[in-house]
């Protein structure tokens, strides 16, 4: 009985299919690595870096500086520019000439370093370092949190001693240097403010691994600040966020035990949507699609702790404040640049247009991420000047919307 033989592939194949196989599986292998890395980016708290401008000359006594022409140095306003390695900052001011090869702005002032031996460096938008350069009273405070004791400043309102104040909240990656332009406008308003830090910044303590929360637990730091201005005698507080200091504050605002106190609340380019953020900021937008989304997915499962060393799996479903829009119950101002290029501004238009009756957004354009402030603080301070004195027909003006019958902000009194 004979049987049926079955020829032998050729060598050749059998090595092709292998080595084909063998790149599918590197291919994988490289895949994962590539997400595991992303989500880890994700959740650390390393610092963002700018682009870097090259410094073309620098003469201190004309009060001039020449930069390369970049982005950043063609950008109109007021800037933090950071050189020597971020050892030494300056402050740089207003455009005076720009050529195709060159941009000559003025240097307003050397805080560290010397900047006439610089040769490259970065603009970010701190401009001041500390409150003192702010030509107002202050003082160090501590802050207990569940943490531990944090740092903060606190600037008494200008002349006497207000029922309302400001806490002021920096974004991820950053320090409370960055909140130090808001000061002047609540300042002049007669409102105090409360510059805080949270846990895992670098100033606060850190939390069991140190990894931002995604907003998640470090509401639980700005309310301990809430706390601390009650103490102080405040009757009413205004929650101000910069970028995911904005999501952080709006969580306290639906969150936290003392809603009653809380009248209102300010964003600057805030992530409302940090899954959104991520997949349109820096060099995510360069990654394929599924290792955009391979990492979000990554972050929120049970292998994100083993893989990316943070606590607990992340809901980056929670992040997004949209989604519990009705929860939103007082008035909020928003600040936000239709070239953000790190939080759409299509999520503060969804969430204007969900809650008109509490929501007014205030575009501004070419300012990119918390830099309005910067590009035009006449604009900036406008905005906020007219939502703390319920200046309807201002805000409608600024915002290029008719007058609306939104709610006023209301004090603790007015609340109960």
């Amino acid at each position: 009985m004979s049987s049926r033989s079955h020829p032998r592939p050729p060598t050749g194949v059998i090595g092709g299919a292998v080595a084909a196989g063998s790149v599918l599986v590197a291919g994988a292998v490289f895949a994962g690595a590539m997400t595991t890395g992303v989500a880890r980016r994700m959740v650390g708290p390393g610092r963002r870096r700018t682009a870097v401008t090259t410094v073309l000359g620098v003469d201190p006594a004309a009060g001039r500086i020449r930069f390369a022409p970049t982005d950043d140095a063609a950008l109109p306003g007021v800037y933090s520019f950071w050189f020597d390695e971020g050892r030494g900052h300056a402050r740089v001011g207003r455009i005076l000439d720009r050529t195709p090869v060159a941009v000559t702005r003025e240097l307003l002032g050397v805080d560290a370093g010397d900047i006439t031996t610089a040769t490259e460096g970065r603009f970010n938008g701190w401009v001041y370092l500390t409150p003192e350069q702010l030509d107002v009273p202050w003082e160090d405070v501590r802050i207990q949190t569940t943490l531990g004791v944090v740092p903060a400043w606190e600037v008494p309102a200008e002349g006497f001693d207000s029922p309302r104040w400001a806490i002021l909240v920096h974004g991820r990656r950053t320090v409370r240097q960055e909140v130090l332009r808001a000061v002047p406008v609540f300042h002049r308003a007669g409102w105090s403010t409360l510059l805080v830090s949270y846990r895992d910044d670098g100033e606060a303590p850190s939390s069991s691994s140190p990894k931002y929360g995604l907003e998640d637990a470090e509401w639980l730091d700005v309310e301990s600040a809430v706390l601390h201005a009650l103490d102080q005698g405040a009757r009413e507080v205004v929650l101000v966020g910069f970028s995911m200091g904005g999501a952080i504050v709006l969580q306290t605002a639906m969150r936290s035990r003392l809603q009653a106190v809380i009248s209102g609340v300010v964003l600057d380019s805030p992530v409302l949507d940090f899954a959104e953020a991520l997949l349109h900021q820096g060099d995510a937008t360069r990654l394929p699609a599924p290792v955009r989304r391979g990492a979000l997915s990554l972050v929120g499962s049970r292998l994100g702790p083993l893989l990316t060393g943070q606590d607990e799996p992340f809901d980056t479903r929670g992040a997004e404040v949209v989604a519990r829009v009705a929860d939103l119950d007082v008035p909020v101002l928003v600040l936000h640049s239709e070239d953000d290029g790190i939080a759409p501004i299509d999520v503060s238009r969804r969430l204007a247009a969900e809650r008109p009756d509490v929501v007014r957004l205030v575009p501004f354009t070419t300012a990119r991420h918390t830099k309005l402030w910067n590009y035009d603080r006449e604009r900036w301070e406008g905005a906020v000047r007219a939502w703390l004195t319920n200046d309807e027909a201002a805000l409608a003006a600024l915002s290029g919307t008719p007058p609306t019958g939104r709610r006023q902000r209301r004090g603790r009194a007015q609340r109960a």
